[in-house]
């Protein structure tokens, strides 16, 4: 395998990498749509034309190709010689990742951002991943890195929900946070920054959501459908709003789940003042 082959998206091979018995049943024109629907041609297109650049510089070449800008408000208040960890709204579920990286980038020398481990296939930003395995059990390697990470001087960024806002009786939110990134953030003795995204995917995404909850399937099947949702952000601007850090040892007045709900709150209240 050449290292072009390398750095292309193979739907394909991660099918058949991740569950051989579904790549085996899955039909040909089916796969050529989900092909189709993930963009697999232009993401390589972005790949062969930008792989060369170190990640922060491929995240930036890739938001200029897609005329993609945002502002950012109060990241130049955090004392720059701290241990943060970014907690973040996820409306996006991709794009929002690759903007957060791109503009703690220009304050910190060392960035990391806990991910899927599906996403570890995009080898120009591997190196900023901290991989977690979201539909399975973890395994040691991954534990390993993820505690590596925390106890180093890199700054990290995560979503907290684990997977992309939803539309619920016409609001537009994260679903209910998992605590873990609290009892991180305790144990590694950093300081959790709230970060807020505003935004919103397409009606199509949200309704494809609520339709597959309402049927009992429980397989994430819209998630298919976010490098489609991000394709459709071409040439906007958005904000990254940055609020004031919550000291990690005052983590410690209340359980990990109480915190975890603080934290969100306080996420969607930065701009609604």
């Amino acid at each position: 395998m050449t290292e072009e082959n390398c750095l292309q998206v193979d739907l394909e091979r991660v099918i058949r990498d991740k569950n051989p018995s579904l790549a085996r049943w899955l039909p040909r024109p089916l796969l050529s749509y989900l092909k189709r629907t993930i963009h697999q041609d232009e993401i390589n297109r972005i790949l062969k034309s930008y792989s060369h650049l170190d990640p922060i510089g491929f995240i930036r070449a890739t938001l200029a190709d897609m005329r993609i800008g945002y502002r950012s408000q109060g990241l130049d208040r955090l004392p720059a010689d701290g241990r943060y960890l970014f907690v973040s709204n996820h409306p996006f579920g991709g794009m929002d990742g690759m903007m957060l990286c791109a503009e703690l980038s220009t304050r910190f020398s060392e960035v990391r951002i806990i991910v899927n481990d599906l996403l570890m296939n995009l080898r120009p930003l591997a190196p900023l991943f901290v991989p977690v395995n979201k539909h399975g059990r973890q395994n040691a390697r991954y534990a390993q890195t993820l505690r590596d990470t925390l106890e180093s001087n890199a700054q990290i960024a995560t979503f907290p929900a684990g997977l992309c806002s939803r539309r619920h009786h016409g609001r537009v939110a994260d679903p209910r946070w998992k605590h873990s990134f609290v009892k991180n953030a305790l144990e590694s003795r950093r300081d959790i920054v709230p970060v807020r995204f505003d935004g919103e995917l397409s009606s199509f995404f949200y309704n494809l959501s609520n339709l597959r909850s309402a049927l009992g399937i429980r397989a994430n099947i819209e998630m298919l459908y976010l490098p489609d949702e991000m394709f459709r952000q071409k040439g906007r601007r958005f904000e990254i709003r940055f609020g004031e850090p919550v000291r990690w040892q005052s983590l410690r007045d209340a359980p990990a789940k109480v915190w975890a709900g603080r934290i969100r709150d306080m996420v969607y209240g930065l701009g609604s003042e």
